[in-house]
């Protein structure tokens, strides 16, 4: 399709972040698609792909895919059809809550630690105040208390879910709870997006950002949350995604 680009068998959206957000809008208000479930891709979660069948099937039965990571950015132009920008989980979730803003839109979410996930509400509120908050929970939730969650997003029937426990959980917590979530309009991952909000982790400055450097300012700045890999274990997979789409014939 002109609008997309495969890159290891992946197919990942042109669309600039403006585009994206009128797509959602979209989908949004229209409300009559159905679950519509968007996975932010990096060239790491692209590499897993290649080896997780399951997020193999989860990639292939997923509504949209933006490119977020400057890898991507650099693997579709080597492949002579470039990608216009990233579309990074971070900046489509403010888009998003400033759409959303102009709505009145109902978000709810579910991720991070629980400190950290009340002081993001404090400051959507303050930013976003037309912005419903339908729910939230953390992330670090046991197994038994599943159902219960469950039953708290399907009863706040939220226009968005934003999960942020880290890819690819999220999106394979997802995945296994489709079914019981067709009710919610819009869900994907944002990762640590809600650490950024809440002034957890500050964000990448303004240069960082512009030579596209945000993964080595999360690399040696951001903290790990507990039982995810080392940021400095995860970047190893960069080298690999490098020759698999550029040196690789």
């Amino acid at each position: 399709m002109k609008d997309k680009v495969c890159i290891l068998g992946v197919p990942f959206s042109k669309l600039t972040l403006e585009q994206t957000t009128s797509l959602l809008d979209e989908q949004i208000m229209d409300g009559q698609g159905g679950l519509f479930h968007l996975i932010t891709a990096n060239p790491e979660i692209t590499l897993a792909s290649q080896t997780d069948e399951q997020l193999r099937e989860i990639i292939d039965s997923a509504d949209l895919i933006v490119p977020d990571g400057i890898g991507i950015v650099m693997a579709a132009r080597r492949q002579g059809n470039p990608i216009a920008e990233r579309v990074t989980g971070y900046d489509l979730l403010l888009s998003l809550l400033a759409k959303g803003n102009e709505r009145g839109w109902s978000f709810y979410f579910l991720g991070t630690d629980e400190p950290t996930s009340r002081l993001a509400m404090e400051q959507i509120n303050l930013r976003y105040p037309q912005v419903k908050i339908a729910g939230r929970h953390h992330g670090f939730f046991a197994p038994d208390e599943e159902p219960g969650i469950i039953a708290s997003i399907q009863q706040s029937k939220p226009d968005v879910l934003i999960l942020a426990m880290g890819a690819p959980y999220s999106d394979k917590w997802l995945y296994k709870h489709k079914e019981e979530l067709q009710g919610i309009k819009l869900v994907f991952g944002v990762g640590g997006s809600l650490d950024v909000i809440s002034g957890k982790v500050r964000p990448a400055p303004a240069i960082w950002k512009k030579m596209n450097l945000e993964w080595a300012h999360r690399l040696l700045f951001s903290p790990v949350a507990k039982g995810q890999k080392s940021r400095w274990r995860r970047q190893s997979a960069l080298p690999k995604f490098v020759y698999r789409t550029m040196i690789r014939k």
